[in-house]
């Protein structure tokens, strides 16, 4: 049986940043990492995007073993029992612990049919098995509108695929941006050269040698070289169900990443926190947020005892178009767009009952500081209040006049 002063479970962004925490503060401990993957921890966000547009891979990898931290792959952990600070793994591995991180992330929400023949997009093996695809392959097809979905569909084309993008809502990300945006979307990657089949849904797969044949709700049917499916996470509750502690679409912990039971903590995707901004409980599933996070759960661990209400920010590139944004960003909320060019540069306000409650800079940089201060903002603001008030043009006015005062 091994003992740690701290022991992760979960080998992704949030574990490593935790034992980077743990050791800005106790540089002498012992620390165990227990991970399903079978790959150290890596920076999740280039397999959607870096590593098809050229970054090496040798880049990705955050040489956690270099940390001192002892390693675990292809495990799962199937038993804790909190009272005694003990845990079991797959392989029979028993473990105790003084203070214990869950960082155990989601897993890819699967369809009824398909089996292995469809790549639910999460890992660095689903990034090879992609990646070898491509090169014996050229045509493929992609589940999900959302944001994997759309990343991954640009990914493909940029290095020449031909792709088919099928989802059930009206245009691409239909749940996030305003519809006008959305509905943009839908042309710009036509545009591109996607082939983007809107309201419809996939209902089968059938494999004919190397080949698939998929087949959707409305009658159509694709032949493709791969099909990639991104259509959501679920946070991996199990362990922490098993363990009693307190769950709630998340492992719900108070502002210093402690869960309901003494000494046991979790961080990253798998966590619902209070955001303190937006005044609620949320789940949010990127890598700031997994970086943040994790750090402050390992100083916590190592007994820093800091709240955590950092406001996290996430980003994506569609093509030549990128955005950051900040809080929610819900379709059905009230939008106010600032457009400099439209669908091409701009700021869209998210509102509800006066209060920003996200922001989206679309192709609008160097502004995240300033949406995170609006978030905290108790308004109430109207349109004509927040028209100009994050433009690139008066970040530059804004940051001239800093640079002045500075002088």
């Amino acid at each position: 049986m091994k003992h740690y002063q701290y022991l992760i479970i979960g080998g992704g962004l949030t574990g490593d940043a935790a034992a980077r925490g743990i050791l800005e503060l106790d540089v002498a401990a012992s620390i165990g990492m227990i991970s399903k993957e079978s790959d150290p921890p890596y920076a999740r966000p280039s397999l959607s995007k870096g590593l098809w547009k050229g970054r090496p891979v040798g880049k990705i990898w955050r040489n956690t073993r270099d940390l001192g931290v002892e390693l675990y792959l292809e495990r799962t952990v199937t038993d804790l029992d909190p009272t005694r600070k003990y845990l079991r793994d797959n392989a029979g591995g028993e473990y105790t612990y003084d203070k214990l991180l869950l960082a155990t992330g989601g897993s890819p929400i699967r369809l009824p049919f398909g089996d292995d023949n469809i790549i639910y997009y999460r890992d660095f093996q689903d990034y090879h098995r992609l990646r070898a695809a491509t090169e014996r392959g050229e045509h493929f097809l992609v589940i999900g509108g959302g944001f994997i979905g759309s990343e991954i569909a640009a990914a493909l084309t940029m290095i020449g695929k031909k792709v088919v993008m099928i989802f059930p809502e009206k245009s691409i990300g239909a749940n996030i941006y305003p519809s006008d945006l959305s509905q943009f979307l839908n042309d710009f990657y036509r545009e591109k050269g996607v082939e983007v089949v809107a309201g419809d849904a996939v209902t089968s797969l059938e494999k004919t040698g190397d080949r698939s044949i998929v087949r959707t709700r409305a009658g159509r049917s694709f032949e493709v070289d791969g099909v990639v499916a991104g259509i959501g996470i679920r946070p991996n509750l199990e362990l922490a169900q098993q363990a009693g502690l307190q769950v709630d679409n998340g492992i719900v912990v108070n502002e210093h990443l402690l869960t309901s039971a003494p000494d046991i903590f979790a961080a990253g995707d798998v966590a619902k926190f209070y955001h303190s901004a937006l005044g609620k409980g949320v789940r949010v599933e990127h890598e700031d947020n997994a970086l943040r996070m994790g750090k402050l759960a390992g100083r916590n661990m190592a007994g820093a005892d800091e709240p955590y209400t950092h406001v996290p920010m996430f980003y994506s590139d569609l093509f030549e178009l990128g955005y950051e944004a900040v809080g929610e960003l819900s379709s059905k909320l009230e939008t106010v767009a600032d457009w400099e060019e439209p669908f091409k540069k701009g700021v869209v306000y998210y509102l509800s009952e006066g209060r920003v409650r996200g922001v989206l800079l679309w192709n609008v940089w160097d502004a995240v500081p300033e949406a995170r201060a609006l978030l905290k903002a108790v308004g109430p603001f109207r349109a004509a209040d927040l028209i100009g008030r994050l433009s690139s043009e008066n970040q530059q006015s804004t940051s001239m006049v800093l640079m002045g005062a500075n002088k």
